[in-house]
């Protein structure tokens, strides 16, 4: 899992963009109200049904000039509840099967350490999850979202008033849904955070922070756009493109010329929206020629279990 967090922060962290597009102006107010209730529903879904099972596909591709591909990994998995937590199982890698000792060790990690996550999150709020029974109605047991939602959420959008522009209508696999733009002021903000954290308790800072600096810069550049199922105020599309970074350091030895980042949902079940694929794409131009990689996250075969054994 580390290879796949690696990409995601390497696109986060690459992906600002900075084109303007005309937008149809909403009355402010209102956008504000409605995307408020979007931030807050986004993460509703995932716990509607306490037992299912999904596949995912996880690819990494590298090219180098004139698009040779120079490296390439696919991986496959089954998730599946298990003892209250969804569990994430290794079935094949690059098309060759996991053997079974090392898919049961894999799981076996897995599960611990989402259950010593559990307990240090339980420990900081009221253990309200700790006397439900285990029954049929409650075999999900993890408050924390499994990693197949925060990997679609991977931008941890903040509800920020006066940051959003409507652009109108579209259809989007035959549903109405409504296009917003979101020009962030505190999407890149963890430096900003924490050294505002420490200022209010009293610690000296220094005041030429880079991490901090650059945060404010992706920021000032930074647009998402967002297409919302209006009446159940969710997310089913955002998209990053046409990136501007040439102010980070060292452009002079890497320029990106393209970063996209996009992430879809679908309803597997009836009224239930989850993740279908994330999909990110990124080139740079190097003294050798461009090089380009693509990560892709692809979750489907979604099916409702009757029982909290391993699917193989």
């Amino acid at each position: 899992m580390a290879q796949r967090y690696w990409v995601v922060l390497a696109v986060v962290v690459a992906g600002a963009l900075g084109q303007e597009v005309a937008t149809i102006p909403a009355p402010q107010s209102d956008l504000d109200a409605f995307m408020k209730q979007v931030v807050v529903k986004r993460d509703d879904n995932w716990k509607k049904f306490q037992q299912y099972i999904l596949d995912e596909r996880e690819q990494f591709e590298l090219r180098g000039p004139s698009k040779v591909p120079l490296w390439g990994d696919r991986r496959d998995y089954t998730w599946y509840v298990r003892d209250g937590f969804f569990v994430r199982s290794p079935i094949r890698a690059n098309g060759v099967a996991i053997p079974e000792k090392e898919r049961r060790t894999y799981e076996d990690r897995f599960l611990q350490r989402e259950q010593s996550r559990e307990k240090r999150r339980v420990s900081k709020a009221e253990p309200l999850e700790a006397a439900m029974p285990m029954d049929a109605q409650s075999l999900i047991r993890q408050s924390r979202e499994p990693a197949f939602i925060s990997s679609a959420y991977f931008l941890k959008f903040k509800f920020e008033e006066g940051k959003y522009a409507f652009v109108g209508k579209e259809t989007l696999d035959g549903r109405e849904v409504l296009k917003v733009e979101y020009y962030p002021a505190k999407l890149f903000s963890k430096e900003q955070n924490s050294r505002e954290h420490r200022r209010n308790n009293g610690q000296k800072l220094k005041d030429d922070n880079y991490d901090a600096a650059l945060e404010k810069m992706l920021n000032k550049v930074s647009m998402v756009t967002l297409w919302i199922e209006p009446s159940a105020h969710q997310i089913v599309k955002y998209d990053f493109q046409n990136v501007n970074l040439d102010f980070l350091p060292a452009a002079w030895l890497a320029r990106f010329t393209d970063v996209r980042a996009t992430m879809n949902m679908h309803m597997p079940f009836p009224d239930v929206w989850l993740p279908k694929d994330v999909e990110m794409f990124f080139s740079a131009m190097l003294a050798v020629g461009e090089m380009d990689a693509r990560y892709r996250l692809s979750y489907h075969n979604y099916k409702l279990a009757t029982t909290t054994a391993r699917i193989k």
